[in-house]
């Protein structure tokens, strides 16, 4: 049985092609093995794609890439970094508000740890490897997904108007290579988490993003969270 939903509408004409690649077929058939051993696979089946769900091909201007899923059950919700309203907020993301307060003037951390806002404005919350066992970070690792953020990002970086691409952590960061458009910027970054923090903090990569943005002509992301 099947793991993995149907693409989004907007994603599925430049990505169809990726189910019949002997990668993808590979890592659907580990996730149906996942599933058949009794393991749960985080997020759920129907969220896995939930970031290209929120926001369309057409519509990105900001690639936010993070590392795997949350792995603490109930966490993970398909937009790397967030986590549902009802959730503690992960330390991490604690990290990522503090770093928000230090370089945006005005910015107020919520009392929540959901990102959709920024979904919405273009800004496609992704990582590397898309899920993961609960309590095993990096367990999906080099199952196929690598392959498939590849992917991603060489269609984004075809894209003629300005996408910023913010690279946090390692993983992340051996993508660079593949964003070779000249009108492209990247903003590269030490992962927020715990383990790194102390790297990530001063880094001022949302003003950067926003700056970038503003270069080329475009709206500035609202990093303020409605509460």
């Amino acid at each position: 049985m099947t793991q993995l939903p149907s693409l989004p509408p907007s994603w599925n004409p430049l990505l169809h092609s990726e189910r019949s690649e002997p990668y993808f077929q590979d890592l659907n058939r580990f996730l149906a093995e996942e599933a058949a051993a009794g393991r749960t696979v985080l997020p759920a089946a129907h969220e896995i794609f939930a970031a290209l769900d929120l926001t369309p091909y057409e519509d990105v201007r900001v690639l936010l890439l993070g590392q795997d899923p949350y792995p603490s059950p109930g966490d993970a919700h398909g937009l790397c970094f967030s986590v549902r309203r009802d959730r503690p907020v992960p330390r991490s993301l604690r990290n990522i508000y503090r770093e928000l307060a230090a370089d945006i003037p005005g910015f107020i951390a919520p009392n929540h740890g959901n990102l959709e806002s920024w979904a919405r404005q273009g800004m496609l919350l992704f990582n590397t490897v898309l899920t993961v066992r609960p309590h095993e970070p990096q367990s999906h690792r080099g199952r196929g997904w690598e392959t498939f953020t590849d992917r991603i990002i060489a269609h984004l970086n075809r894209k003629s108007e300005r996408v910023v691409f913010l690279l946090w952590g390692n993983s992340a960061h051996k993508k660079r290579s593949l964003i070779t458009g000249p009108q492209h910027a990247v903003v590269a970054c030490a992962h927020p988490s715990p383990l790194s923090a102390r790297l990530f903090f001063g880094c001022r990569c949302f003003s950067a993003v926003n700056r970038h943005l503003q270069e080329s002509s475009q709206p500035p992301i609202t990093w303020q969270l409605p509460d």
